[in-house]
């Protein structure tokens, strides 16, 4: 068997380890498994890879790969073994901006060596059909990786605080975009038609600028749902890498990736009441509207943890709905410390966990996972909504837009109609927080003012464990 035949047939085995994967990470029983699943699967795509590159290139291209796979492997493990859990959504932003820097490279490398290779030197290596096949692949797929990487760049801005998450405003931004897509049309024909380097360079700048402006056109509240979109589009990316280089694993990939993505992204923009095609074209037909509220809600009342271990002491039955602050705090420790004790001393503990909770889709699902709370214990928000007003107490811990009344009570917030917790209706609210600051949405919650509510300010690792020593 030759190496070309014997990597095929390590593709189908990588694909099918992929293919299990994704199904090992669609529930937190499986998830362990499903991480392993796409580990080993990767790992032997790299090495079917390499053993297929030993027959076409030189020893020093060979010395080259190797040394590139093992700086890029460095990298990789440093930065996961730095980065804490509040860190990792801009990572993975970054990460997708990788990608679809790969896939402008691909696009452009496979112009470079087809259709730009110079009549003297032997003319077009493809013709006819294939040639406009060709270009179509080389014009679809540095769009896509451009628009991938500028759009995750905004992102991982975003998502680590380095410029403003409230949605970019351009006149006429809409018309900015749709101009933007027709334009790519127009540019695709001419290119496949005649490709040359004025065309590409302009597709590509066009990608670039409509990238950034679709994911700066997005507030900070939908980030989630753009990081899962953003995951799709690089998904996208590296299937059009892969019929470019005529790599069956990376069409696979790509495709499982893209259309996974996709479908993610569909169901938290339901959870959320978005839009997808609003979200998917920058916040088309999302004229926005002021993050701040002037609404004067009253004064707050503080709850000291004495008061809240009395409180947990006598209660009933608890729900915990954490939120992106307990990342920060890194509490999820104590708070399955906290867990444990209450369900010693026969109270029923709960957690309710919003599709967007954290910054990242099943961000607190890991965190709560990593502390060892029980799987059995950890609710959706459709599982849990309906329970919180038979609830005695309710822990919001460094949640906030997932918790904010006026979602449904505001029609003209700019979290309007999106679904919440609806903690409110719970006999009695503590509100973990470091102070009355707004959410990533930048918006003012009500919540905090309410009659049955009180704050507890401070960190919330050190609080839970001030309620833990009380209790």
């Amino acid at each position: 068997m030759t190496a070309t035949s014997a990597a095929y047939a390590a593709y189908i085995v990588a694909a099918l380890l992929f293919i299990l994967s994704l199904a090992g990470l669609s529930k937190h029983e499986t998830a362990k498994a499903g991480n392993a699943y796409g580990i080993a699967g990767m790992a032997i795509a790299l090495a079917a890879t390499v053993a297929v590159a030993t027959e076409d290139i030189s020893i020093v291209g060979l010395v080259l790969l190797v040394v590139a796979v093992v700086i890029g492997a460095a990298i990789g493990i440093w930065r996961a073994r730095q980065v804490e859990m509040t860190g990792m959504p801009e990572l993975i932003a970054l990460l997708h901006s990788f990608v679809g820097l790969a896939a402008v490279l691909v696009g452009w490398n496979g112009y470079l060596s087809v259709e730009g290779v110079d009549p003297s030197d032997g003319g077009p290596l493809l013709t006819g059909a294939e040639a406009g096949i060709h270009s179509g692949e080389v014009v679809v797929g540095v769009f896509i990786g451009a628009v991938t990487f500028t759009g995750s760049i905004v992102a991982f801005l975003k998502l680590s605080a380095r410029i403003k998450s409230n949605p970019l405003m351009l006149p006429g931004h809409n018309w900015l975009n749709l101009g933007a897509l027709v334009l790519f049309a127009v540019l695709t024909v001419v290119f496949v038609i005649e490709p040359n380097l004025l065309v590409l360079s302009v597709v590509t700048a066009l990608a670039l600028a409509l990238g950034w402006h679709l994911v700066a056109s997005i507030g900070g509240g939908d980030m989630p749902v753009v990081v899962s979109m953003l995951n799709s589009y690089s998904g996208w990316a590296a299937a059009a890498s892969g019929f470019l280089l005529g790599n069956d694993l990376l069409i696979i990939t790509g495709a499982l990736v893209g259309s996974s993505g996709a479908y993610l992204s569909y169901i938290m923009c339901k959870a959320m009441n978005r839009s997808f095609i609003s979200v998917i074209a920058g916040g088309f037909g999302n004229e926005g509207s002021a993050a701040a509220s002037d609404v004067d809600y009253g004064e707050h009342t503080e709850i000291s943890a004495e008061d809240t271990a009395e409180l947990l002491r006598d209660a009933a039955s608890v729900v915990i709905t954490p939120g992106y602050g307990m990342a920060v705090a890194q509490a999820q420790g104590a708070v399955a410390d906290l867990t444990r004790k209450l369900t010693e001393r026969g109270v029923e503990v709960r957690f309710g966990i919003h599709p967007v909770a954290g910054r990242l889709p099943g961000h607190m699902n890991v965190l709560l996972a990593e502390a060892k709370v029980p799987y059995d214990v950890v609710l959706e928000m459709d599982e849990i909504n309906d329970d919180f007003a038979s609830t005695s107490v309710v822990l919001v811990i460094g949640a906030n837009d997932t918790v904010n009344p006026a979602a449904t009570e505001d029609p003209t917030s700019p979290i309007a109609g999106m679904p919440v917790l609806t903690v409110w209706e719970a006999e009695r609210v503590i509100v973990f927080k470091r102070s009355m600051n707004t959410g990533y949405a930048g918006v003012q919650n009500p919540l905090f003012f309410r009659d049955n509510s009180r704050m507890l300010f401070g960190d919330a690792r050190e609080r839970v464990e001030d309620i833990l020593r009380a209790l």
